[in-house]
C-alpha cells in the first residue's frame, strides 16, 4: 500500500532541502515527530542510521537507502514480514518548489500496518507537508 502527499512551497529547492535533510529538527515543524537521532557523525548521507520517534507507534531504526543531496533521499525501515520504504524529494516549480512525501509499506506484515495505520499515516504526511511548507517559507528562518 502507498501514501503520498505534495505540496507547492514558496521557497528556493535548495531552502526546503535544508529544512527536510536536518530530519534532527523535524520534531520543531511537526506534530508528527517526537524526535530523530542520528546514529551517525555528520550531514545525512548514504547508510546514514536514524531512530525516529513518532506519537502513538513505537521508535522506529530507519537507514538511508538512496540519496540525492539537494534533491531527495529515500530511507528504510522494516523488521522480517514488513518493510516501509519513505521518500522525500524537492523539486524546482513555477513558484519556488513541489515537495513530495511518500511511504510504500510491503511485505506481509507491512500491507497489514498500512490498513490498520492508515488514517494516522495520512494524517502524519499531512503535518508534514503542511509544516515543511510552513518551516520553508518561514521569513528570516536561517538555513
Amino acid at each position: 500500500m502507498d501514501f503520498e502527499t505534495t505540496v507547492d512551497i514558496s521557497a528556493r529547492p535548495e531552502a526546503v532541502w535544508s529544512v527536510i535533510s536536518d530530519v534532527e529538527r523535524w520534531h520543531e515543524w511537526t506534530p508528527s515527530i517526537r524526535s530523530i537521532r542520528l546514529l551517525d557523525q555528520g550531514p545525512l548521507r548514504m547508510g546514514s542510521r536514524a531512530v525516529v520517534r513518532q506519537p502513538k507507534f513505537p521508535p522506529a531504526m530507519w537507514k538511508v537507502t538512496a540519496i540525492e543531496p539537494g534533491r531527495s533521499f529515500t530511507w528504510v525501515s522494516g523488521t522480517p514480514g514488513m518493510r516501509v520504504h519513505a521518500t522525500h524529494a524537492v523539486a524546482d516549480a513555477q513558484n519556488g518548489s513541489r515537495a513530495r512525501l511518500s511511504l510504500q509499506f510491503q511485505v506481509v506484515f507491512g500491507q497489514l500496518l498500512a490498513k490498520l495505520t492508515e488514517a494516522r499515516t495520512r494524517e502524519y504526511l499531512g503535518y508534514e507537508a503542511a509544516g515543511l511548507k510552513r518551516r520553508s517559507e518561514e521569513p528570516g528562518f536561517k538555513r
